[in-house]
């Protein structure tokens, strides 16, 4: 092999280490920016639609799942029988599904009386827009889920619509 031959294949292969590097850093910055998200969570409160406040600091050290939807997104309003059956099958273990809308209070309302919605339900406002794209959903793209476990790591983020299967699935990875 000529000396200019080896420059070049150790050039590349030099190039493909430090792209490679590059790759894991920017997935190890982002898991990092999504546990930071994952912990600056227990701090926040969001508006209920019937009015009062839904304190996340109450559901700290619950394993739980966090769903950002609205009653206009088809996506999400087929989602939210699975996530309802999911709750009330897992309660028994801890799990808490939280259904954060970004939506106006008046329809949401209006969705919780006409489908029987009985998980609980917030408006997302402003810091929880800003929660979910540090999180791992910088589109803002709906229905967007987050898998926390009881200690608080993200386990899990989806964006688009989530099936009861995968749900279960999640809560076994989670499980310590």
């Amino acid at each position: 092999m000529t000396s200019r031959r080896r420059v070049v294949l150790g050039s590349v292969g030099l190039a493909a280490a430090a792209t490679g590097g590059g790759v894991a850093w920017w997935r190890g910055d982002r898991s990092a920016r999504a546990q930071g998200a994952a912990d600056a969570l227990w701090a926040l409160r969001f508006e209920r639609p019937e009015g009062g406040s839904l304190v996340m600091a109450d559901f700290r050290g619950r394993p739980m799942v966090i769903n950002f939807w609205a009653t206009w997104c088809a996506p999400c309003v087929r989602e939210l029988p699975a996530l309802q059956r999911f709750a009330r099958e897992h309660a028994a273990r801890g799990w808490t599904v939280l259904a954060l809308a970004v939506d106006q209070p008046a329809p949401v309302l209006e969705f919780i009386a006409r489908f029987k919605l009985d998980l609980p339900v917030a408006m997302a406002g402003l810091h929880g827009l800003e929660w979910q794209r540090t999180v791992g959903n910088p589109s803002g793209g709906l229905p967007f889920s987050v898998v926390l476990d009881a200690g608080g790591r993200v386990r899990q983020q989806r964006l688009g619509e989530s099936h009861y299967d995968e749900l279960v699935r999640w809560a076994a990875e989670a499980a310590p």
